[in-house]
């Protein structure tokens, strides 16, 4: 296993994954579930909705459903909500492809943790299907920080619990706001871009390498990101 003082020096302890848009397949089914939800509720679907969800905790994101007109408390909305989605994923959530196989490996090098927005019951549903619980030292969900993304919240908390700063770590993300959330976590940040929803420019010019699928995620792309993250962290402090 790697260990290292930092993303800073180009060495990393530590690979930190999200879960929706990275290990499965999912960001469109809560985009689906929840505009759905709205709708048969007489509440109207915002055209900037979608992007303002995406990374949001329950807490946020349920809160902001009830903006949109529909009745109830946000502690009812979240319930249902996450219900429906746990319905949708079924007894096989929608892993991507290569994702189960690039974690195990991945894990051979480095220890990992998971910082998702994910609701913890759904994000320990699908590490128990799909057989990849063991392989995360530490899951936190936004729901047990103070924060959802972009802000670096989840991130923090999940480097704190296994011990390392933030800069000792590489992230896997796929959204502008979980890019931007990894990368003010002090992390460097590899982007696997969500192909339904794809990061905005600036967003992605945070990340330190780019792989086009998780199945591409590998120990020497962690490596690279590091490195990349490394160079850049030098110059930065070169610079008058």
């Amino acid at each position: 296993m790697d260990g290292g003082s930092g993303a800073g020096s180009g060495a990393i302890a530590v690979v930190v994954f999200d879960l929706d848009g990275v290990l499965i397949d999912s960001e469109q089914v809560w985009d689906e579930v929840r505009r759905a939800y709205v709708a048969e509720r007489g509440g109207r679907w915002a055209a900037d909705s979608t992007a303002r969800m995406m990374g949001m905790s329950t807490a946020e994101w349920s809160a902001y459903l009830t903006t949109l007109g529909i009745a109830g408390p946000a502690e009812a909305v979240s319930a249902e909500v996450i219900d429906l989605v746990a319905q949708r994923y079924g007894a096989a959530p929608p892993l991507l492809p290569g994702a189960v196989d690039a974690v195990r490996a991945i894990a051979t090098r480095y220890r990992l943790g998971l910082a998702s927005s994910s609701p913890r019951a759904l994000i320990e549903l699908v590490l128990e299907r799909s057989g990849l619980a063991s392989s995360f030292a530490v899951v936190v969900s936004s729901e047990e920080v103070s924060r959802g993304k972009p802000a670096p919240d989840v991130y923090l908390e999940a480097a704190r619990r296994l011990g390392v700063p933030g800069s000792a770590c590489v992230a896997v993300e796929d959204s502008s706001n979980g890019l931007r959330a990894a990368a003010a976590a002090g992390m460097a940040v590899v982007a696997v871009p969500n192909a339904h929803f794809p990061p905005a420019a600036d967003a992605l010019d945070l990340a330190s390498a780019t792989v086009a699928s998780t199945a591409e995620l590998t120990a020497d792309v962690i490596h690279t990101a590091a490195a990349a993250a490394s160079r850049s962290s030098n110059r930065e402090s070169r610079s008058p």
